[in-house]
């Protein structure tokens, strides 16, 4: 698991540059999880380093394999000064715990909400977790391990995310590009749905 985290660092570190914060949590019962922070210019990115030591297990498997499954880190994109967004780090860290402490399969179109406000403040307590390969390109493990996938985390409105599990992850992407949403103001309003 450590050889792997290693790897997962030194992707996150070639992608982004080097982290200016980290924090770290750990959960009864369950890995640590540490979140980074990645200050670029106006921009700042937070990015797990935990999630991917196992690989996430199908809830309905009687075992879990501890080699084969998908992997993945969750990567967070906000402007920066415009909120207290350091406080994200615990929600982060619980978002990325969840296939751990829960048995959920993190995947792209999947909602995963915290219950409260992702930081003080945020008209936002649920992502929705975005096809990965932008930002952090996948990182290639040796067989018979799925490779670790970074995926984008895009934070959605009570509304948004009522709306989304009506319509679907896809037209919930449309309807933001549609009306040039910056899904990286971590003050926006929740965007136009009829």
């Amino acid at each position: 698991m450590g050889e792997v985290l290693a790897l997962v660092e030194a992707r996150l570190r070639t992608a982004l540059g080097e982290p200016d914060a980290r924090a770290s949590v750990t959960f009864l019962g369950t890995d640590r999880i540490e979140v980074l922070r990645f200050t670029d210019g106006d921009l700042v990115r937070y990015a797990t380093l935990g999630m991917s030591g196992r690989p996430m297990a199908d809830p309905t498997a009687v075992l879990a394999d501890p080699v084969k499954g998908p992997r993945a880190e969750l990567v967070l994109s906000v402007r920066a000064g415009l909120a207290d967004t350091g406080k994200v780090l615990r929600p982060l860290a619980v978002l990325a715990a969840s296939p751990q402490v829960e048995g959920v399969v993190v995947a792209p179109g999947a909602s995963l909400d915290v219950g409260e406000p992702l930081w003080p403040g945020a008209p936002f307590s649920s992502v929705l977790v975005a096809e990965p390969g932008g930002l952090v390109e996948d990182l290639e493990l040796d067989d018979p391990m799925d490779p670790v996938r970074f995926l984008p985390l895009l934070p959605m409105t009570a509304n948004e995310a009522a709306w989304k599990r009506v319509h679907g992850a896809q037209a919930l992407e449309e309807r933001w590009l549609a009306y040039g949403t910056d899904l990286r103001d971590p003050r926006r309003t929740s965007v136009t749905l009829d």
